[in-house]
């Protein structure tokens, strides 16, 4: 996506209500696009509703624009027309996206700043915060929707193998070795599975074993990064996959969440996978269920380091002629979406995580995390300390396609050679050209 191809904007799109009274006072109209359908979009739109509810001088519309991909190009192509949304949810891996996109964005700590509206960034958990803020530290954009990933097991089959289904593996040594018992005891058809590969066993391995994804801090830093997936720790543990996939331990049903059923279904013993898949399981797993913290290998950390966020944050646009009054509606609505209660709400709502320290001790005073075991070490994974360049996230352009190429060399290893280094000599080649392509673009 071209810079200077952002830079072209037209008229503004009128945001008011027909048929009011001269002397009324019209309440101001935000234009909120989201991705969030199905439940997610159920437990937003009460959010919003109570919003609109709670005041009289602003109403939120929220609009399904469709998936991540899809409504970040819509926003974009708006933003050219002149016709911007105020507010745009925008999925974790375009956050580079935006911070390149100029005037097409007003910064999170600028919108706060010019309306005078509180904000305290320090009230988010750290790796939420610094995932979505600029290398000075101000806030890009506002956290919303926030997941991480975890290991998922299935504690029935981990009994009938002989397994303690209260002791899942800490380490990569302890999840190979129950993997072999779990194959020979044929309690399951597989013993190991994977959603989202790259996002979990290089992104999320990157940060847990405080070792470099890419250049320039992971690309925090600027557009020069470049990729740094062939460094020894990636090779060892993607080899460790390779071996399992030769031996029949591991199963590699595909890329994004398509493997999802393997383990919801049972088919599965363990399963890497997003936190969020808790309402998943809730719903359809036939098996008791239990989530356990990332396996690391211990000599390259002795202790890890926080995981990083998925999911999203919402990025407030500009527009020709847009007024402060609607700017200063835009971040009332987002500071209510940061407060305690609706931040709670939300997470409890959807099985993302709090991403606020005061929404996650308002889900402990409530009770929620004693009444539903598992769902606070997601966060406690999160906050891990110390967090460092390595574990702040990865802010590369392109980010999605780089995860497939990744993908597609791990594949070409699948189908026979099982050599995790050429496999990822062939992903750092083209994943930086994708880079410099994108540096060529944006700078």
């Amino acid at each position: 996506m071209k810079r200077r191809t952002l830079l072209t904007g037209a008229a503004a799109l009128a945001l008011t209500r027909p048929g009011l009274p001269a002397a009324a006072a019209a309440p101001t109209q935000i234009l909120f696009w989201h991705s969030m359908n199905g439940p997610l979009g159920d437990v937003l739109g009460r959010l919003v509703d109570r919003f609109n509810k709670s005041q009289g001088a602003v109403v939120v519309n929220a609009i399904f624009k469709g998936g991540y991909a899809d409504a970040l190009t819509a926003a974009i192509a708006a933003w050219r027309a002149g016709q911007a949304p105020h507010i745009a949810q925008v999925f974790d891996v375009g956050t580079a996206t935006m911070m390149a996109a100029g005037p097409a964005v007003k910064y999170a700590s600028e919108l706060f700043k010019e309306t005078a509206v509180p904000l305290d960034p320090a009230r988010y958990i750290e790796a939420v915060r610094d995932y979505y803020s600029l290398p000075d530290g101000r806030m890009g954009s506002m956290p919303f929707n926030s997941s991480t990933a975890v290991l998922w097991y299935n504690q029935d089959a981990f009994e009938k193998a002989g397994l303690d289904p209260s002791k899942p593996p800490a380490t990569w040594p302890e999840l190979v070795a129950a993997a072999k018992v779990l194959k020979e005891k044929k309690v399951t058809r597989y013993a190991v599975t994977t959603s989202w590969p790259t996002w979990v066993h290089f992104e999320q391995f990157s940060a847990i074993h405080d070792v470099p994804f890419a250049s320039e801090a992971n690309g925090f830093k600027g557009l020069a990064a470049r990729l740094l997936v062939d460094a020894s720790p990636f090779v060892e543990n993607l080899q460790t996959l390779l071996d399992m996939s030769k031996d029949g331990t591991f199963k590699y049903a595909g890329r994004d969440n398509i493997p999802d059923p393997v383990f919801y279904s049972g088919q599965a013993a363990m399963a890497f996978n997003s936190s969020a898949a808790r309402g998943a399981l809730v719903k359809t797993a036939k098996f008791r269920f239990a989530n356990s913290f990332l396996p690391y290998h211990p000599h390259i950390i002795s202790k890890p380091i926080n995981s990083i966020i998925g999911g999203a944050s919402l990025w407030t646009m500009t527009s020709p002629h847009r007024t402060g009054a609607e700017y200063k509606a835009a971040a009332e609505f987002l500071a209510f979406l940061g407060a305690a209660r609706q931040d709670a709400e939300w997470a409890e709502g959807t099985g993302y995580v709090p991403v606020t320290f005061a929404g996650s001790d308002l889900l402990e005073k409530e009770g929620y995390y004693a009444k539903n075991p598992g769902t606070q070490l997601p966060v406690l994974q999160l906050e891990r300390k110390p967090v460092t360049e390595n574990s702040k996230g990865i802010r590369l352009g392109d980010l999605p396609e780089i995860r497939v190429i990744i993908e597609e060399e791990w594949e070409k290893e699948l189908q026979g050679g099982f050599d995790a280094k050429s496999a990822l000599a062939r992903a750092l080649a083209r994943g930086n050209k994708v880079l410099a392509d994108f540096q060529r673009s944006a700078g």
